[in-house]
């Protein structure tokens, strides 16, 4: 028994085979080579050979060591035929050992190629991915991947390397439900068909390894930059979507395919995809992994058509951020403006409306900070709102969401809002709003005024000017958080300033015909308490 077992093989450095010298020796040139040199060193007997990285690991040697031990004879398939080949090679079991060795057996096998079914070739490569550098080095890959591209253009009406579309700028388009916006020219609509759904082969070549994915799009020279087929294109996102399904903690890279993906999209542009589609391939390709410079380029695109936006497209998950991507938002915004030319444009206004609704959608999340707040409210001109009653109104959300807020927080939040171009109700409203500061309260108030004195002459009865400076001028001493009267807490002294404002408000129609003097600070400014101060400019 100890004859028939005199070797001892470490495998990958997990697994020890004892076996037979003399009959391994008869069919691997490498272990002959090997024990021979072991010799050398005065191994002699009970030699002990090891071998990294071997194909397969102890299932790849088992195979071989059967066909040793069987004296060349061994059943083969296509689940076991890649293995078998690079572990061939691996152990150079070619002619110059014996004649009709495992290589060229393998190699025999392999000449039917052309006539396997597609489950077969697809088993083949899927055995091929924990080896792949070797069946790649060996021409195995290349072997398999052109059988079955030959096998795809041959039930397809549609070849790999179709191009991208270019539909004319006359024809009419309409959108599916995955974001695919298809021309309906008939010069085009042969060319892009099926649009709709997927290719028939999707499925199948949706189980493969990232790594033989990419080796296919090498060899059809459509890898990176150089993607420019139209099919090809969508077949990778419906690749990328369905690896985020099932290859969780896998470990496998996606970033060339993703990256690849990403340059045909913009290849194609918005000829094919809408907005919304658009933002459904930067949401699959975020998540399994894209290129900094391919991701800018995507967000360009879709920047350049932001107002076909919806809200559900721009709500994109933060991840560690918090509960929405706000950089990416901002990010959106920022290309938008830099490529809108006319400030006062409709397609402006459009955005200005898309934002102010974001902002009311991500004013409650707690990790939203002030600082982000107020980037993404201030992200556009002040052109791009004719009202920002919307603003306001996502700042009473986050306000009320934020209650630990300080006073210098709360007042500098305000700064993002326009009180000129709030409404009436909306100006009362933050007037009698406890979360927002009493400063900031009397300059919308201010600004509200003499908005309205521009509108009114002085047909209305006027108000003696001394009574209106006073109920002006007794309130600066609580205008600071830090000031208190006779020992009475903060909090009361502000529910004293807001019931003061309220007042004024409701003299306002009484008021209009001194408006001009007011805003001037012609009665504040001569007030005792003011001296030659006017009131702080605080937004």
């Amino acid at each position: 028994m100890k004859e028939l077992c005199d070797l001892k093989i470490h495998l990958n450095g997990h697994h020890v085979f004892f076996v037979s010298q003399s009959i391994l020796c008869s069919f691997s040139g490498r272990l002959k080579k090997l024990a021979k040199h072991g010799k050398k060193r005065g191994q002699g007997k009970g030699s002990v050979i090891r071998l990294v990285e071997f194909p397969g690991g102890a299932e790849g040697f088992e195979l071989v060591s059967r066909f040793c031990y069987r004296n060349g004879r061994i059943h083969m398939s296509p689940a076991n035929i890649c293995l078998l080949h690079c572990a061939a090679v691996s152990l150079e079991m070619d002619e110059e050992i014996t004649p009709c060795n495992l290589l060229t057996q393998t190699e025999t096998f392999l000449e039917g190629l052309f006539y396997w079914t597609l489950d077969d070739i697809l088993t083949s490569l899927k055995t091929c991915e924990r080896f792949f550098t070797i069946a790649d080095s060996s021409g195995l890959l290349r072997k398999l991947i052109s059988c079955l591209l030959a096998k795809i253009s041959a039930n397809s009406d549609i070849s790999l390397a179709t191009p991208t579309p270019s539909p004319s700028p006359s024809s009419s388009s309409s959108t599916d439900n995955s974001g695919f916006r298809c021309s309906s020219s008939i010069k085009t609509a042969e060319i892009m068909k099926p649009c709709f759904g997927r290719e028939w082969w999707f499925e199948d070549l949706a189980v493969l390894a990232p790594s033989i994915i990419e080796k296919m799009l090498k060899e059809l020279g459509s890898y990176g930059s150089d993607n420019k087929s139209f099919v090809l294109t969508r077949f990778l996102l419906f690749y990328l979507k369905s690896a985020a399904q099932r290859t969780r903690g896998r470990g496998w890279d996606y970033v060339g395919i993703a990256d690849t993906s990403v340059h045909g999209v913009v290849q194609m542009g918005r000829n094919v995809f809408s907005c919304r589609g658009l933002f459904w391939v930067l949401r699959v390709v975020s998540r399994m992994g894209v290129g900094r410079e391919c991701r800018e380029k995507l967000e360009w695109l879709i920047g350049s058509t932001l107002e076909m936006a919806t809200l559900d497209d721009l709500l994109v998950s933060g991840r560690d951020e918090g509960a929405y991507d706000v950089n990416l938002v901002m990010r959106l915004v920022r290309v938008f403006v830099i490529g809108e030319d006319g400030l006062s444009s409709q397609r402006m206004k459009k955005v200005g409306r898309l934002v102010d609704k974001y902002l009311r959608e991500i004013s409650p999340d707690q990790s939203l900070k002030v600082s982000k707040f107020l980037a993404m409210a201030e992200s556009l001109p002040d052109s791009a709102r004719d009202c920002y009653d919307g603003v306001y109104r996502a700042l009473d959300i986050f306000l009320e969401t934020h209650q630990d807020l300080p006073f210098e927080e709360r007042t500098r939040l305000c700064r993002c809002l326009n009180y000129e171009k709030l409404t009436l109700v909306t100006c009362k409203d933050l007037a009698k709003n406890p979360r927002i500061p009493p400063v900031v309260a009397v300059q919308a108030l201010v600004s509200q005024q003499s908005k309205l004195g521009t509108d009114t002459g002085d047909d209305l009865e006027a108000e003696s000017p001394t009574a209106v400076a006073y109920s002006w001028a007794a309130m600066p001493e609580q205008l600071s958080p830090d000031s208190s009267n006779d020992g009475e807490p903060l909090g009361f002294n502000m529910q004293k300033m807001q019931s003061r404002l309220v007042d004024s408000w409701r003299r306002l129609s009484e008021m209009r015909g001194h408006v001009s003097k007011m805003a001037s600070g012609k009665y504040i400014t001569s007030s005792p308490y003011y001296g030659s101060r006017r009131l702080p400019r605080l937004c």
